[in-house]
C-alpha cells in the first residue's frame, strides 16, 4: 500500500443542504441547486424567468417547512452526518488530509479545493458521496473539479458494486432485522432520476439494479423477497420508474402488511429519506392499512468509513 504525499488530499464531496430551515436558506440553495444545468437542462432564457418568478417563490417556505420537522440541534441532517463520516474517515486514514464539501451550499466545493491548494495541497483525490454514477450529479462535481488549478484532482465515479460498501449496507439491514424483526418484503428506494437521461446512456439505473442486486445476494434474498423503485421526482416529464410511493400501494393493494424501505443511493440520511421516506410515505403506507420501517443509511458507521478509506487506498495505489 503506498503512502500518500503530505501534500495529498481526499474531498468528500455531498450534494448539499440549506444552511437553515427558513424560506430565505431554502431558496438560496435551491436557486444554486435548480441553477445547475446539470440537474436542469433548459436554457437559461427560458428556465430563469419560471424558476425565480415561481418555483423559488412557492416552494422556499413549504419546502423550509419539510426541513424544519427533521433540522437537528447542530444543523442539516446532510451536514452534521457528512462532517461525521469525514471526521470518522479520517480517523482511519491518519496520513491524509480528510475535508468535506458540498456541490450546493457550503462548504463550496470550489471554494474547499482553492483553499486546498492554498494550503500547499498539490493531489487531491474527490469521492463524491453517490454509490452510483449519474450526469446529474458525479458529472456535475466533475465539472467543478474541471476548473481547479493548480491541482491533481482525481475523481472516484461510482463504488455501487464495492464489496466492502455492499457488505456495510447489508450488515445495516441485518441489524435492523436482528432488533426488529423481519418484514415480509424489502423495497430498495433510490432518487429519481428523468427517464431521458438514462434513454441518452446514463448508467444510473443499471448500476442502482446492480448494487440492489448484489446487496440482496449478500442477504441472501429470493428474488420474490425484495424490488426497487425510485423517489423524489420533480417536474411534469417522464421519470425512472416504478415511483416508491406507487410500488407501496402495490404491495398494499396485494396484502403486504409490513415492509423495510432502505436507501442505499444515499451516503447519509437526509430531506429525501427522512421527510419523504420515514414520515411521508410511513404515513401514506399507514392508511393503507400497512406498516412500513425505514432503515437508516449507513451515516457514520464504522463499516461506512471502513469501506470509504479502503475505496480511496485503493484508489491512490492505482493511480
Amino acid at each position: 500500500m503506498r503512502m500518500p504525499a503530505p501534500d495529498t488530499a481526499l474531498l468528500l464531496v455531498n450534494l448539499g443542504t440549506p444552511a437553515a430551515p427558513t424560506p430565505r436558506a431554502v431558496r438560496r440553495y435551491l436557486a444554486e441547486f435548480l441553477s445547475d444545468p446539470r440537474v436542469v437542462a433548459l436554457p437559461r432564457l427560458l428556465w430563469w424567468p419560471v424558476l425565480y418568478g415561481v418555483i423559488l417563490p412557492l416552494r422556499g417556505a413549504r419546502v423550509a417547512r419539510k426541513y424544519a420537522q427533521i433540522w437537528l440541534r447542530d444543523g442539516s441532517p446532510l451536514a452534521v452526518h457528512t462532517r461525521a463520516l469525514a471526521d470518522a474517515v479520517r480517523e482511519r486514514l491518519p496520513r491524509w488530509r480528510v475535508e468535506h464539501a458540498m456541490r450546493y451550499g457550503e462548504p463550496a466545493l470550489a471554494a474547499r479545493l482553492q483553499a486546498l491548494r492554498e494550503d500547499g495541497v498539490r493531489r487531491v483525490l474527490v469521492l463524491p458521496l453517490y454509490p452510483q454514477y449519474s450526469s446529474s450529479t458525479t458529472a456535475s462535481v466533475a465539472d467543478v473539479v474541471a476548473r481547479a488549478e493548480g491541482l491533481q484532482v482525481e475523481l472516484i465515479h461510482d463504488y455501487h458494486r464495492d464489496p466492502a460498501w455492499v457488505a456495510a449496507v447489508a450488515a445495516s439491514i441485518r441489524a435492523h432485522w436482528q432488533q426488529a424483526g423481519r418484514c415480509a418484503h424489502l423495497l430498495f428506494s433510490f432518487h429519481g432520476l428523468p427517464q431521458r437521461l438514462v434513454d441518452a446512456g446514463d448508467p444510473y439505473a443499471a448500476q442502482c439494479e446492480a448494487g440492489a442486486q448484489a446487496i440482496a445476494a449478500a442477504l441472501g434474498l429470493e428474488r420474490d423477497a425484495w424490488s426497487l423503485a425510485y423517489q423524489s421526482r420533480f417536474g411534469r416529464e417522464r421519470w425512472l420508474g416504478p415511483s416508491t410511493a406507487d410500488r407501496l400501494d402495490a404491495l398494499a393493494a396485494a396484502g403486504v402488511r409490513r415492509v423495510d424501505v432502505v436507501c442505499p443511493g444515499f451516503a447519509v440520511d437526509c430531506l429525501e429519506t427522512l421527510e419523504e421516506v420515514a414520515m411521508m410515505l410511513v404515513e401514506r403506507f399507514a392508511e393503507r392499512g400497512g406498516e412500513l420501517r425505514y432503515i437508516p443509511c449507513l451515516n457514520a458507521a464504522p463499516a461506512h468509513a471502513d469501506a470509504l478509506a479502503a475505496l480511496a487506498t485503493r484508489a491512490l495505489d492505482a493511480a
